[in-house]
């Protein structure tokens, strides 16, 4: 299994890379649209769509829904998508008392959207917005950036939690996840923030900002992690598919960056460091 996996991410890592350093706007659009179309194909079987017509249907109306909103206004999706992770987290904490409200299949079909279709706008508003935040401007660095957060965080939680993960974070929906693990992720994520933060030359009041809204972003990428994992636990399964031999599914490979990325570019055009611009 282990060499599975290895070669698994030998050949999916510099894919990943050059499609993020190496396409145009609108190239790096197209590639992650499917992406997450292929997501969206793993999250109608997580709804509870078994036939394989109904399920591809469903990822052909999210690909529709992301070039409907190629041009739409980022902020009002980025703003909807941190109020629905709100109330993600009042699903997963009341788990399992509360699965009655979003057991029906179409609102875990509405779910998946709310999830996937997001976190595409804001990674493309990642890659092509106006960025400035100190000596940096490079959109690329920034794309690295968010991504850094969360496989940091994950790191961190992983040798915290192996140390002094006791207290189990939500037993009920990821008996492995223990509070020290969260510390301990959010503390390397302070340490990469101010790292970051020193590097570029950010100033105090700049620097403070960053290590704030990177530690929201390390902290609900937990959430995004925790809320597929209650889907796959109320269906049955452990995986979102097999299309990534030893990793399970794409969205098995990206469901802490669904919740992480549209709340970081939201964190960031909010304090006015990321303006919007039109893909080119």
């Amino acid at each position: 299994m282990l060499k599975t996996r290895v070669i698994t991410a030998l050949i999916l890592a510099p894919i990943a890379i050059g499609c993020i350093f190496f396409l145009p706007p609108l190239g790096f659009a197209l590639f992650t649209g499917i992406i997450i179309s292929i997501g969206a194909w793993e999250w109608a079987n997580m709804a509870g769509l078994t036939q394989q017509v109904a399920r591809v249907a469903y990822a052909a109306v999210t690909a529709l829904i992301l070039f409907w909103l190629l041009h739409a206004t980022v902020n009002s999706v980025l703003i909807g998508s941190a109020v629905w992770w709100c109330v993600a987290l009042l699903l997963v904490r009341s788990y399992p008392a509360g699965s009655a409200l979003w057991s029906p299949i179409v609102v875990r079909l509405v779910m998946g959207l709310l999830v996937l279709v997001p976190a595409w706008v804001g990674l493309n508003h990642l890659r092509s917005g106006q960025f400035q935040l100190a000596s940096l401007d490079n959109n690329l660095l920034l794309l690295l950036y968010v991504f850094c957060i969360v496989w940091v965080a994950d790191i961190g939680a992983y040798f915290a939690g192996r140390a002094f993960g006791k207290a189990k974070l939500a037993p009920r929906v990821s008996p492995g996840k223990s509070w020290a693990g969260v510390w301990g992720g959010l503390a390397a994520v302070i340490a990469l923030a101010v790292i970051v933060g020193l590097v570029i030359g950010c100033d105090l009041q700049s620097g403070a900002l960053l290590v704030v809204i990177s530690v929201v972003t390390g902290a609900v990428s937990v959430l995004g992690d925790l809320l597929e994992s209650m889907l796959k636990r109320f269906r049955g399964i452990k995986d979102s598919s097999q299309l990534l031999p030893g990793h399970g599914g794409i969205m098995d490979r990206i469901d802490s960056l669904t919740a992480a990325i549209p709340v970081f570019a939201l964190g960031i055009t909010l304090l006015g460091w990321l303006q919007a611009s039109a893909l080119a």
